[in-house]
């Protein structure tokens, strides 16, 4: 089985998005547009309540899934199917937009703390139009396994006896929150029809048995197609593990859209002006 190395190590961007919160973006920048199923990765996170207050007014999705997974804080959520809910530290909100979705998330909090991630994971044409659904994930009945070594939380995929909720899914996706004393190993095979990224959100890590550049507190780490992943803590360190089948269609964005022809971009833009977005 081969070992899975250091493809490319990239420093996020520095960006804003929704009504002017500060975010960190690693994918879907000049850097590395899209990393196939996965179009984007935002890091959001700050105690000064300037950089968050604004939070996402309402704004319109279709043709991909938002995971949305809260370190610390709180966010309300609000959109157009009546769903109402807060998300707090530790929740997940797996949101498959399909046909199109209009929705708002604003911070529940006026100061303190705000940290986490969202990811966009593309959508196959097939599934582009369905009707959006849900998965929400409380941060007390996450799948977690426990020993002396690490911690890893599990959002998708499975870990020893930690499972995911999310199941059946076409990407066959792996999303582990892990956090690993220093000086100890994570050990995880990973299928090799799959595209992998480490996202290093503290402390630093060195990838497989050769040396690489360093990674080092908020670092995407792109890898290697393979099976044996190995990921050696140098300090004490907390990453994610995002990893899933690419999908390998034509990727047409357009802002929240993401469909496979231009053609279809302007539909959704159009569709959204004209009142018949939401079906």
């Amino acid at each position: 089985m081969s070992q899975i190395k250091v493809k490319k190590i990239i420093e996020p961007v520095a960006a804003s998005d929704g009504a002017g919160v500060k975010l960190k973006r690693s994918i879907g920048t000049h850097l590395i547009d899209y990393h196939d199923p996965f179009l984007m990765l935002d890091e959001f996170g700050s105690e000064n309540k300037d950089d968050y207050i604004g939070g996402f007014p309402p704004h319109p999705h279709r043709g991909i899934e938002t995971v949305t997974y809260m370190l610390s804080g709180e966010f309300e959520h609000e959109d157009s199917t009546g769903a109402k809910g807060k998300m707090s530290s530790g929740d997940v909100q797996w949101m498959k937009t399909g046909g199109g979705i209009i929705h708002s998330e604003m911070p529940a909090m006026t100061e303190g703390k705000l940290h986490g991630f969202q990811l966009w994971v593309n959508m196959p044409a097939k599934l582009k139009m369905n009707k959006p659904e849900y998965i929400y994930i409380d941060a007390d009945k996450m799948s977690t396994h426990k020993d002396d070594d690490k911690i890893v939380k599990v959002i998708a995929g499975k870990f020893k006896n930690a499972e995911g909720p999310v199941k059946g899914h076409n990407v066959e996706p792996v999303y582990f929150d892990v956090e690993i004393e220093e000086g100890k190993e994570f050990n995880f095979d990973l299928p090799s029809t799959h595209n992998s990224l480490i996202y290093l959100i503290d402390g630093e890590i060195k990838v497989g048995d050769q040396n690489h550049d360093q990674a080092k507190n908020s670092t995407l780490v792109i890898l290697t197609r393979g099976e044996k992943l190995k990921v050696s803590s140098l300090t004490k360190a907390k990453f994610l593990l995002i990893s899933g089948k690419p999908i390998g269609e034509p990727i047409a964005r357009g802002g929240p859209f993401v469909m496979n022809t231009k053609a279809e971009i302007l539909q959704a833009v159009q569709d959204y002006h004209n009142g018949t977005f939401v079906k």
